[in-house]
């Protein structure tokens, strides 16, 4: 079910990032701190080209799992201000500012072409080569699931468009993998709290 649901909310980000106010905003600030708009419309449609990228090139020899691949990234838990989320954003600024919005689209449309074929026709034991480590083909496309759906909300946000109705499936899928990672951030019971009772609920249960 993750194929298409990763597919399906590809198509939603497509959508997005071809909305008219993106080139009107794209060199002003974002929803999020320290990050242009044009930079955000950047990341999100990585989620979609480098996708294409990783699996084009040889399969890995070995994976771990989903959760395993978020609790060791330093990102996660590092916050805005580290070395690894400015590094992020730097990527996705500098690679915005050789570009435009409009060939950005472009650029996510050729690619959403090209995964309708590949992403259905991986192996089931497939496995994708992230450099440090690999994940199993359906799960490296949940953790694209997950960077679309978050993203897909930010950039509505930061264009003053309301953010698109969600593909049941992505935003199912997303859900359950951030409540996994928020219950190893905080811990499950203060997640229960949260979720079920309101007089005892943390401040937050942000699972990044």
């Amino acid at each position: 079910m993750i194929r298409p649901a990763f597919l399906d909310v590809a198509e939603t980000a497509a959508a997005l990032v071809r909305e008219p106010m993106l080139i009107e905003r794209w060199s002003t600030p974002s929803a999020l701190p320290d990050f242009s708009t044009g930079g955000l419309a950047r990341h999100l449609a990585n989620q979609v080209t480098h996708t294409v990228t990783v699996l084009a090139a040889a399969p890995g020899a070995s994976a771990i799992s989903v959760l395993e691949h978020f609790t060791g990234n330093a990102w996660v838990t590092s916050g805005a201000d580290s070395a690894d989320n400015i590094g992020i954003r730097r990527r996705s600024e500098q690679a915005a500012a050789s570009t435009t919005a409009t060939n950005l689209a472009d650029l996510v449309d050729a690619a959403l072409s090209e995964l309708r074929t590949t992403v259905p026709a991986q192996p089931a034991d497939r496995i994708v080569d992230l450099g440090d480590w690999g994940l199993q083909v359906d799960d490296f496309l949940l953790t694209r699931v997950v960077e679309l759906v978050v993203h897909i909300d930010d950039l509505a946000v930061s264009l003053g468009l309301p953010t698109p109705a969600m593909p049941e499936t992505a935003a199912a899928a997303a859900i359950k993998l951030l409540s996994s990672l928020a219950a190893w951030r905080h811990g499950s019971l203060t997640v229960i709290r949260a979720l079920a009772r309101q007089e005892r609920a943390p401040t937050s249960i942000a699972a990044l």
